[in-house]
């Protein structure tokens, strides 16, 4: 059964918040100046604006949390994919960002 109403009141913790910031930065770098990403990069720059604030809960919008969750998930598969096809340093470093991206997944987006 579906869900009437959800919620999109966030407490990150503060290394969430930090590797958060980082995600929205890079997002932002590699679609930056390309005016068909017009949508995401205000997405990414309002979610930057709310992770900077000191408050403890993080209020999203739906379009929000959405494209996070998306980004985040595509995120995932590519590391999961390089792992596989990588050596054991590569891996090594990769691994580390996957299970931290795997648990933001796991304790604030799963459905």
């Amino acid at each position: 059964m579906k869900k009437l109403f959800t919620n999109y009141n966030f407490e990150f913790n503060k290394n969430e918040k930090k590797i958060l910031k980082t995600f929205c930065n890079q997002n932002l770098k590699q679609i930056q100046g390309d005016n068909k990403y017009f949508a995401e990069i205000k997405v990414f720059n309002s979610l930057l604006e709310k992770l900077a604030s000191d408050s403890e809960i993080i209020k999203l919008t739906k379009d929000e949390r959405t494209r996070l969750k998306f980004s985040i998930e595509k995120n995932v598969e590519f590391l999961e994919k390089e792992m596989k096809k990588s050596w054991f340093l590569k891996r090594w470093l990769y691994r580390s960002m996957y299970t931290q991206y795997e648990n933001i997944l796991d304790n604030h987006f799963k459905d």
